[in-house]
């Protein structure tokens, strides 16, 4: 009886599948006249897709059993179109066990609220790089059956030089969604193998916490093999829940935000492969076992400055490491020899500025090397002659080292090389011509070295794949050569960084660079006028324009550029008249340090996007255009400082500050008072308004600027009182009140009640010489001046450059200081990096020396001079270990100079 339902089983299971069913042909057709007829793989995808013909033998579907439903449904690659978004026919399929839908584009359209949860039977969901956008669906997170679920958009970050790099997406425009509950989307995935989230924005403030994302991983997820969830915004550290993973294979995290250290357990994870931890904060030094695991083929570390740690002394023959990166990380010690016996090595970047000593010979016998990167700043010797044998290498680095001596023409015999990068150590002598014969070569950078000799750019356009060329810094020559004015076929370059070159002229092969969007000429002795022709060629846009330190004279066209600038310097040359802006917009505009005149009319139109706008050290007259209040909404930084602009501050630069950060107007002639409407949320942390001529009093609504590190008001004619109320300030570091009106006590009973104690927490630079301020200098003043007292890792080089981030990139902004010297005009210019000063000079303050002063052991300058203090120096200054500058003159003091 057994063999006989036996027998009978296999004859159903082989019968032929029953053809598709009307309505799930139906749900297809709709499906198929969702997407764009025009655009992609669209005829070869759908050419099988006919009404009428049986839909389970359609392109790209499949159906299971005997019922006729369609239970796959693979469209991926396909480069389609659809403009309306996901048609909700999908959900029709019920029986769908697996959706391929990837590479695609959904034109930034949203996915469907609902319909998600309908596929009940769903294994396997893979909606990568189609240009959804908005949240992911809740009906996602109930598809208790998935064990493959990928959401991510691909991206691919090259490095153009040492500091620009170029992101490239599937797509030209590029959707993100975002999931507003990782714990909710994982809660019921229970058979879940593969998570891959790539660029799908997490938010990280729900209930369990900033650390807790890999808790609910573990929690929910308890098969997990593949975590790739790399531009997340994932902080916090790697949890221990995660060491519960045991079929964890590849871990896939980079450019997010963890921190702490990385885990030990991870070496204990039988089956892991892939560590990929580059491009976050992770700190403390790395667990060496990690090294020995013996099926890890991929660490890499990059970009983790925090990270510490050595190289295994012996690494083993039975290591599969197929790549191995730890730089830009904080390791150090000597590279060992038995790196050799890693055999299966294609990629190894130990570009750590930390390791030391000889490079072992050993590196030469891994031949299958795709890509090799060092540095170290204590590496000694040259360029070795084992490179040579590395004929696989595609990319070579040598950056941020000791290494000197000439480069090996030998390096010519690397035919397969397309990224030379040799930068920043200590090469000399002239560039091998055999370099040019590198043909695949894509990217050449042998800047900041000691090369020397005469370059022509000409003779680069033999090298057709070169993309970006740096010769920045050295000691070269750099010409146009023979053929640059003639029509011959150039490379097309992207990036071209010539700084510090010795160029004279304005180079004519940018005339066949139609492709450049990064431009650096700076530091050079470029004279007269930028060509007119130079606006006509290069109208594509730019990423970066930098002129800066050159001898121009004149922008060469009209002040509205037909361009698009992101990073633009003009900086440091001789340009008159009128400001120039690229029309098509900008992010950073640096002018300072020229002869123009004046803004152009209605040019904040042009600053929509505009971060950075610096016009210090120029000849700027008249008012400031209250236009300039349409472009603030995106503005960080604004410097108008050293020029000759007058009347009142347009108010809406202080009162409408959400997103302003820093103001400089110093050295001007405005007039009138301060705006006093300041509103919550003001994000300004430095305002410099000192050298002007602005009266009335400090406006008291500057405590809703609760970032506010710096104030300088100095040289005006304020007349008010000492300002205790800014004691509600904070993160207030620099207060300047020198040169104004300033009366009364510091600490006046009249307005240090109702709980005012008068206590700045964070003051390190307080500077009220030269007004009016009389009665006696405070004991407990100066006692709760804890920032002078006490070295902590808060306090530590408070006096900082004003950080401000784009993009994810720092720009740093500088303020500087004047340190009167015994009252003779002698100003000493120093920045506020680590500055500590206390100025009370050029007062009315009697009685003694306070001998809490002699607690403020970090003080580096002290000024009590022109007053009409008496008594002795307390014995307590000689505390002051630190003070390089002590002015006690033009008092009444008395008594012994111990």
């Amino acid at each position: 009886m057994l063999l006989i339902l036996g027998l009978a089983d296999h004859a159903s299971s082989t019968e032929a599948p029953a053809a598709c069913l009307p309505d799930q042909a139906s749900a297809l057709l709709q499906l198929k006249r969702s997407f764009n007829a025009t655009i992609g793989d669209y005829p070869a995808a759908f050419r099988s897709w006919v009404a009428g013909a049986d839909c389970c033998h359609w392109d790209g579907v499949r159906c299971g059993g005997a019922g006729g439903r369609v239970t796959s449904l693979d469209l991926s690659h396909r480069d389609l179109q659809a403009s309306s978004g996901l048609d909700d026919a999908l959900f029709s399929l019920t029986s769908l066990e697996y959706l391929d839908l990837s590479s695609n584009d959904f034109s930034k359209s949203k996915l469907p609220a609902t319909g998600f949860e309908k596929l009940t039977g769903l294994t396997h969901l893979d909606l990568s790089n189609t240009n959804f956008a908005g949240l992911v669906p809740a009906g996602i997170g109930r598809l208790t059956s998935l064990n493959y679920l990928d959401l991510s958009t691909t991206f691919f970050v090259e490095g153009l030089d040492d500091k620009y790099s170029i992101t490239y997406y599937y797509s030209d425009t590029m959707a993100q969604l975002s999931e507003p509950s990782l714990e909710t989307l994982l809660a019921n995935l229970t058979n879940l193998e593969e998570l891959r989230l790539g660029m799908v924005m997490v938010n990280m403030s729900s209930n369990y916490g900033t650390a807790r994302w890999c808790d609910a991983m573990a929690r929910s997820s308890p098969k997990l093999r593949v975590i790739s969830m790399p531009y997340c915004s994932l902080s916090g550290p790697i949890c221990h829940s995660l060491s519960a993973l045991r079929s964890l294979s590849v871990i896939e995290l980079h450019y997010n935000h963890l921190s702490g250290p990385v885990p030990e357990f991870l070496a204990a994870l039988p089956s892991l492969s892939v560590l990929q931890l580059s491009n976050n904060m992770f700190e403390g030094v790395f667990p060496p076992i990690i090294f020995q695991h013996e099926k890890l083929t991929t660490i890499n570390l990059t970009k983790n400055l925090g990270i510490s740690g050595n190289l295994p002394t012996s690494f083993s023959g039975d290591s599969s490491l197929q790549s191995l990166s730890v730089s830009n990380t904080n390791f150090s010690g000597t590279i060992p020899g038995s790196i050799s016996n890693l055999r299966s090595l294609k990629e190894l970047a130990l570009g750590a500025s930390g390791f030391s000593g000889v490079l072992p010979s050993s590196i030469g016998k891994l031949k299958s090397l795709s890509l090799l990167e060092v540095s170290g700043l204590e590496l000694v010797g040259s360029i070795p002659s084992w490179i040579s044998n590395l004929t696989s290498l595609t990319v070579l680095k040598f950056f941020s080292c000791g290494l000197s001596g000439p480069i090996p023409a030998s390096i010519g015999n690397l035919k397969k090389l397309t990224k030379l990068a040799l930068y920043n150590c200590h090469f000399s002598g002239v560039i091998a011509p055999q370099i040019l014969n590198l043909t695949h070569l894509q990217y050449l950078l042998l800047h900041s070295n000691n090369l020397v000799g005469t370059v022509e750019l000409s003779s680069y356009s033999k090298m057709q794949n070169l993309s970006a060329l740096n010769l920045s810094n050295n000691k070269l020559v750099v010409m146009d050569g023979e053929n640059s004015s003639s029509v011959v076929s150039y490379p097309n370059i992207i990036l071209l960084r010539l700084a510090s070159c010795s160029i004279s002229s304005f180079p004519n092969i940018l005339r066949h660079l139609h492709e450049i969007t990064f431009l650096d000429l700076s530091y050079n002795q470029i004279q007269g006028a930028i060509p007119q022709w130079a606006w006509k060629t290069l109208n594509l846009g730019f990423a970066l324009f930098n002129l800066s330190h050159n001898k121009f004279t004149s922008i060469g066209s009209h002040p509205l550029l037909p361009v698009y600038i992101e990073f633009f310097d003009l900086s440091f040359n001789n340009i008159e008249g009128v400001i120039p802006i690229p029309k098509e917009g900008s992010v950073t505009l640096d002018y300072s340090n020229n002869r123009f005149s004046s803004l152009p009319l209605n040019f904040s139109t042009y600053l929509t996007n505009t971060v950075l706008f610096k016009a210090s050290n120029n000849s700027i007259s008249r008012n400031i255009p209250p236009s300039i209040c349409d472009g603030i909404k995106s503005l960080q930084l604004i410097d108008l400082s050293n020029n000759n602009l007058t009347g009142l501050i347009p108010s809406c630069l202080m009162e409408d500050a959400d997103a302003l950060q820093v103001l400089s107007l110093k050295d001007n002639h405005l007039t009138g008072e301060l705006p006093d409407n300041i509103k919550e949320g003001c994000a300004l942390s430095a305002l410099d308004f000192s050298g002007n001529s602005i009266q009335g009093q400090l406006p008291r609504s500057l405590v809703a600027c609760r970032n506010l590190e710096i104030l300088d008001i100095g040289n005006n004619k304020i007349s008010d009182s000492f300002p205790c109320w800014m004691s509600k300030l904070p993160q207030l570091q620099v207060l300047v009140l020198k040169s104004n009106k300033f009366i009364g006590q510091i600490l006046d009973p009249s307005y240090t009640g109702g709980g005012n104690n008068c206590q700045f927490t964070k003051l390190q630079f307080a500077d009220m010489s030269s007004n009016n301020l009389s009665g006696t200098l405070p004991e407990e003043w100066f006692k709760m001046l804890k920032s002078m007292i006490m070295d902590t890792c808060d306090n530590d080089m408070l006096m900082r450059e004003q950080h401000l981030y784009y993009r994810g990139k720092m720009q740093s902004y500088q303020f500087t200081a004047g340190i009167s010297y015994k009252g003779s005009g002698l100003t000493i210019s120093k920045t506020l990096r680590t500055l500590v000063l206390i100025d009370v000079s050029n007062n009315a303050f009697h009685g003694r020396i306070p001998r809490s002063i002699g607690e403020l052991v970090l003080l580096r300058a002290l000024n009590m001079s022109h007053n009409a203090l008496t008594g002795p120096i307390p014995v307590q200054f000689a505390n002051l270990k630190q003070l390089e500058l002590l002015d006690l003159s033009s008092n009444e003091l008395s008594g012994e100079i111990l």
